[in-house]
């Protein structure tokens, strides 16, 4: 069968193409973060809550996001989403001041949140249903969605300074985006398992449309713990590396940005090959032995000391906690849409708490105390990994094995 007609490859373009949506929207904007701060005359204390903003937006879209996954389902959800944050780059070039700003930040981390989770569900729902695995791929693919809006942002930037131009086109691909992730998505959500399934309402319920809350059950507690204490990591490791590099391993100016082009390399490396690991070993076993070769080879590092030592580190950890998010996220998708909403508004607070966390740490000590939290993080998430109900190896077979 051609990869045209392929079913699975079908959904599996469709889907990516959600995710590097997401990564390229993300990024088209950060990047033009300066020129923001000079079109609307921002102090350094004001962007700083402008990007505080999106992050706020998504944290808090939790119960919005549980509510429409159960009314709209992940298909329309993921394209209502994806068509709204294309929009929103066009709100953002025309805001006219500040407080407008901050408003479409908001709604961007809203709708950021909305997409997340659409997306991660239809992820989870094409390995259900055709029994492979390519989680870790997708999530590859955010990361390569970031780097195409970078490198456009890099050409546009020099071909014109207007703003409004860069996410006009930005918008345009974005639309393309969604066209291609129209054609192909999963009309029904990956199956819930028995924990999900224990809360479904009762259909002799006189009123079947409240649903009642209900407490996450263990299992998706851990996960929550395992999301957050894995994107503490990540998140921490892109805005940290590099001053970690200049001011504690007095890296020259020159190589100080190697370490996030380390981090974020051997994660989209790792991201690649997770799916064959996950086939071979299970998720439970990648995400165990992965985090503590993250934990471990960072402290390590830090003990070491030195430019090489830290480079060493690094890579140890993108690819150790490269493959802890996509496996988590299909462990939750199948306990149901409102554990996935849960583990999914964890990973945003893990993401927009840990920098400062770490900042706060540093502050009070130094910078190499403050990575030394990163490595203790990455060792958390194999703690919490103990205690997840992982599918069994068996149950999925990796995206490259035939159908």
């Amino acid at each position: 069968m051609s990869r045209l007609h392929d079913p699975f490859r079908r959904g599996q373009l469709a889907i990516a193409a959600l995710f590097l949506s997401l990564g390229f929207q993300y990024a088209t904007w950060a990047a033009r973060i300066p020129a923001l701060k000079t079109d609307l005359d921002l102090s350094a204390a004001e962007v700083g809550v402008l990007l505080m903003a999106a992050g706020v937006g998504a944290a808090v879209s939790f119960p919005a996001v549980a509510w429409l996954m159960r009314r709209l389902g992940s298909r329309r959800l993921a394209l209502l989403s994806q068509l709204g944050l294309a929009l929103l780059l066009l709100a953002l070039a025309a805001a006219p001041n500040y407080p407008v700003a901050l408003l479409v930040m908001c709604a961007d981390g809203v709708l950021v949140g909305c997409l997340n989770v659409a997306m991660n569900a239809q992820g989870a729902a094409l390995e259900a249903r055709h029994a492979r695995n390519t989680m870790a791929r997708l999530h590859a693919v955010f990361s390569a969605g970031s780097l195409l809006a970078a490198l456009l942002a890099s050409g546009m930037t020099a071909a014109t300074g207007s703003v409004a131009a860069h996410f006009g086109v930005a918008v345009v691909l974005l639309a393309a985006l969604g066209v291609t992730a129209r054609t192909g998505l999963l009309d029904e959500d990956a199956p819930a398992g028995a924990e999900a399934a224990a809360d479904a309402p009762d259909p002799a319920d006189p009123e079947p449309a409240r649903r009642r809350w209900t407490v996450p059950s263990r299992p998706t507690l851990w996960m929550c713990c395992a999301m957050v204490f894995g994107t503490v990591a990540e998140g921490a490791m892109n805005d940290w590396s590099a001053l970690y590099l200049k001011d504690i391993a007095e890296a020259s100016a020159e190589l100080a940005p190697l370490g996030i082009a380390v981090v974020s390399g051997m994660m989209v490396v790792a991201r690649l090959f997770a799916d064959g690991w996950r086939s071979r070993w299970g998720d439970g076993r990648v995400v165990l032995l992965g985090s503590a070769v993250a934990g471990t080879g960072l402290a390590v590092a830090l003990v070491s000391g030195g430019v090489a030592p830290a480079l060493a580190g690094f890579a140890c950890m993108g690819l150790g906690i490269a493959a802890v998010t996509p496996c988590v996220y299909a462990a939750a998708a199948r306990q149901g849409s409102d554990a996935l909403t849960l583990v999914a508004a964890m990973g945003t607070t893990g993401l927009l708490a840990g920098p400062p966390l770490i900042g706060f740490i540093a502050g009070a000590s130094n910078l190499a105390w403050g990575m030394g939290a990163v490595a203790a993080s990455a060792g958390a998430v194999a703690l919490c990994s103990t205690r997840i109900r992982w599918t069994p190896v068996p149950a999925a077979r990796s995206e490259a094995t035939p159908a």
